[in-house]
């Protein structure tokens, strides 16, 4: 099984996210990881998915989302020729002798502290998500309160594969 990350331009229109969405549940197909946002033009929204599946099932999904009616292109984001990055928001009780360290480690991973009271910190990171893996792994000895991940985003890298629509 393997994991294919699509950079998938659709209409920005109501339903649209449904009707993609629904293109995976009727086909009993699984989305790990699904984030969609407006781009530069606001006549159309980005989704990044990530799905995972034997090769013949990933083609499949490809397939069956290029005959969608709202879908302007799709690219299948490669890692190395691509950047990809997930957010994490992790709210970690902490006592004070405990909070440097936090702080510490969150910076060296390129993070920052977002929120801060007397027993918690908020600390969000931006990162390739094996990082966000490491960072967490890091954090097993405290007590992580809550967490909330955005999901990858990414682009491919350099301009051979840009379209511009009209």
């Amino acid at each position: 099984m393997k994991q294919r990350v699509l950079s998938i331009l659709v209409d920005n229109t109501s339903g649209v996210l449904a009707r993609v969405a629904g293109l995976f549940s009727r086909r009993g197909y699984n989305i790990d990881s699904l984030t969609v946002g407006e781009t530069a033009d606001p006549r159309y929204s980005r989704m990044t998915v990530i799905a995972t599946g034997y090769d013949q099932v990933l083609e499949q999904i490809t397939k069956q989302l290029a005959k969608q009616e709202d879908v302007r292109d799709i690219k299948v984001l490669d890692p190395e020729n691509s950047v990809n990055r997930e957010l994490v928001l992790i709210k970690v009780r902490v006592s004070p002798e405990q909070r440097q360290n936090i702080i510490t480690l969150t910076h060296e991973f390129g993070g920052e502290i977002v929120d801060v009271s007397t027993r918690s910190l908020i600390i969000q990171l931006i990162n390739k998500h094996s990082k966000l893996e490491a960072f967490l792994m890091l954090l097993q000895g405290y007590e992580i309160l809550e967490l909330a991940r955005t999901g990858m985003t990414g682009l491919s890298r350099g301009m051979d594969d840009v379209r511009y629509l009209k």
